[in-house]
């Protein structure tokens, strides 16, 4: 990142609340994300963290105006897209864009490579010769040969689907793209080529991300900042190398244990860490319900 970009704010998102309806007479609804805050800066990586349930994709779905912000303001470049209309959406998809999960349902099976990403580039207008100029411009950054824009997914693997997609994203220059889940559907040694990937693609073009995971170690690899989701709620934030290597909130720490390493007896230890962790918090909030 420029000296001039830390002091910018790309995305801000403010006390943002996401509630759902809930069947039954007079029930409450459920309240997913529970007054939300944290910021991106041009360039930057936000690596956002939390166990299923947590509700990190909520807040990745609220930032692409897919989940219902009942509360707050998410603020791209100042204004606030919180209740932004569809057409106005779609306007804003040449800024903000989306990596799925799951590389083997988030591209058209029945369109060749070449067609699926020139269909974001020809909806603007822009002519099938520039077209496909940039297809293969998009598959050369990715790492993928210019071949492969005659072929259909189901001819790719996981890996190369992701690349696929993540070229797709790229296609109309965004300053944003939410990472969802990018990398859990792939095996470790791809994992690491695709993150390797985001970190080149990033310094290249200047993008941000806001990166969503499970996995504590897969977010440090790209992270400038991390954001810990728990119940709703963020109870940890700040520098990346300082959450993901000496985490202060007790969820963060489980997090942190629950990580595999490679070391049999390293991770025979992190084990016995994690349980005496769970049973001193267990001790403690039986010892605050004696004490209410």
């Amino acid at each position: 990142m420029t000296e001039s970009s830390l002091t910018e704010t790309l995305l801000d998102v403010q006390n943002v609340t996401v509630e759902y309806p809930v069947k039954g007479f007079r029930a409450q609804p459920f309240r997913a994300l529970k007054g939300v805050s944290l910021d991106i800066r041009p360039g930057e990586t936000v690596g956002l963290v939390g166990e299923s349930g947590s509700g990190k994709t909520t807040l990745g779905r609220a930032v692409l105006g897919l989940a219902p912000v009942t509360g707050g303001s998410i603020l791209y470049k100042g204004r606030d897209i919180a209740h932004d209309s569809r057409r106005a959406r779609r306007r804003l998809s040449s800024e903000i864009q989306v990596v799925f999960q799951d590389p083997y349902t988030s591209l058209n099976p029945s369109l060749t490579i070449e067609d699926i990403l020139a269909e974001p580039l020809t909806v603007r207008r822009m002519s099938r010769r520039d077209a496909n100029r940039r297809v293969r411009d998009l598959l050369d950054q990715v790492g993928m040969p210019s071949s492969s824009g005659d072929r259909l997914p189901r001819e790719f693997s996981g890996g190369q689907r992701q690349r696929i997609a993540i070229a797709r994203a790229l296609a109309l220059d965004p300053r944003l793209i939410v990472c969802d889940e990018p990398v859990s559907a792939l095996d470790l040694s791809t994992q690491a080529h695709v993150l390797e990937l985001f970190r080149d693609i990033q310094e290249n073009t200047g993008v941000a991300y806001l990166f969503v995971s499970h996995d504590l170690a897969v977010v440090r690899h790209l992270s400038h900042r991390v954001a810990v989701m728990y119940h709703g709620e963020i109870v940890e934030w700040g520098d990346g190398e300082q959450v993901t290597a000496h985490p202060e909130h007790p969820y963060t720490q489980r997090l942190f244990l629950a990580a595999p390493v490679a070391d049999p007896d390293a991770q025979e230890q992190r084990r016995a860490d994690r349980e005496r962790l769970l049973a001193a918090q267990q001790e403690q909030r039986v010892q605050s319900g004696a004490v209410a």
